[in-house]
């Protein structure tokens, strides 16, 4: 494994990413079919995983939350695919390895009508140790919460990993995220179906610029 070239990657990242982790690809063995790490990168050793913040201060904004927080989102997955792409040939300038970015939003890969990533990089996070699963599904950073949007790269370089975060984000018996959900995508065992929250985000969306 190459510590030498792993401290590298994060001096290159740098300031540039809130948090970075790495996640070996073995850690991905109950991945979906063609949304293992190996699908993504011929020789697949590592999954490079990176966030950026969103600041607090648009989602407080008396007027105008809903336009920064949609702005925000174009602004950040833009900078992540530029982070990516930006990592991935400096990997390939270290050595013969392979590196390939991971789009932090689109293109989605389509099943059943239901949008995927190309690998869950939620999935991603946990695996190279940025934070753990809440009851919400989203992944929750001990520092940062779910306030981190996130890129990755998948690289055959092998790359020491991170520690997994075990403990629970979540407090004990709490389900506020999935009582006050406005889409109502939770079922009473605390399921989360995707298509419910994408149907209805949109008009949620419309109806609260409207008010």
């Amino acid at each position: 494994m190459s510590v030498a070239l792993k401290k590298s990657i994060i001096d290159q990242l740098g300031s540039h990413v809130t948090a970075v982790g790495f996640a070996p690809a073995n850690r991905f063995k109950d991945a979906p079919e063609k949304h293992h790490p190996t699908n993504a990168c011929k020789d697949a050793q590592t999954v490079i995983v990176f966030g950026i913040t969103m600041p607090q201060g648009m989602l407080h904004s008396p007027d105008y939350n809903l336009h920064f927080l949609h702005r925000t989102y174009h602004t950040v997955y833009m900078h992540l695919d530029k982070l990516g792409l930006d990592l991935c040939n400096f990997i390939e300038s270290q050595g013969d390895y392979f590196a390939v970015p991971i789009p932090s939003f689109a293109p989605l890969v389509y099943h059943d009508l239901e949008p995927w990533g190309i690998i869950s990089l939620k999935h991603a996070a946990v695996h190279a140790g940025l934070g753990a699963f809440g009851r919400s599904g989203l992944m929750c950073h001990p520092v940062y919460g779910s306030l981190l949007r996130l890129g990755a790269v998948v690289t055959s370089a092998d790359l020491p990993g991170d520690p997994v975060i075990e403990e629970d984000p979540c407090p004990p018996k709490c389900n506020a995220c999935q009582e006050v959900c406005p889409s109502e995508a939770f079922d009473s065992e605390g399921g989360f179906n995707k298509l419910t929250c994408i149907r209805s985000a949109r008009t949620i969306n419309l109806r609260d610029l409207e008010t």
